[in-house]
């Protein structure tokens, strides 16, 4: 898995090609996630108590894991990510073209 829950990512195919959005879920076995505002889906629900009136709700389907780059805030541009190890620090993970850090939550 190249991304993290919390991580920005970028769709680089499909049809929410462009959007970017930080990443609610990562969904393993099915190699998918849910991306913040993105594949927007509407789901009908019968009224509950929590929801006494039911009704139409708009919420984030999943997007193939293949379909999403991680944000690299540097270069501006959806990155592939390549894993550092230097003496004494954790393996992180960095830009392949700038080298720069990608933030995780």
């Amino acid at each position: 898995m190249h991304v993290r829950k919390g991580d920005t990512v970028v769709v680089i195919a499909g049809k929410e090609k462009g959007k970017r959005g930080r990443v609610l879920r990562v969904l393993t076995d099915k190699e998918r996630v849910v991306v913040e505002r993105v594949n927007m889906v509407k789901r009908h629900t019968k009224p509950t108590q929590a929801n006494p009136r039911g009704g139409i709700l708009d919420k984030e389907g999943t997007v193939a894991l293949s379909n999403v780059a991680l944000w690299c805030g540097k270069c501006g541009k959806g990155r592939r990510a390549k894993a550092e190890l230097r003496q004494g620090q954790k393996k992180r993970r960095v830009c392949v073209n700038c080298g720069s850090l990608f933030e995780s939550a």
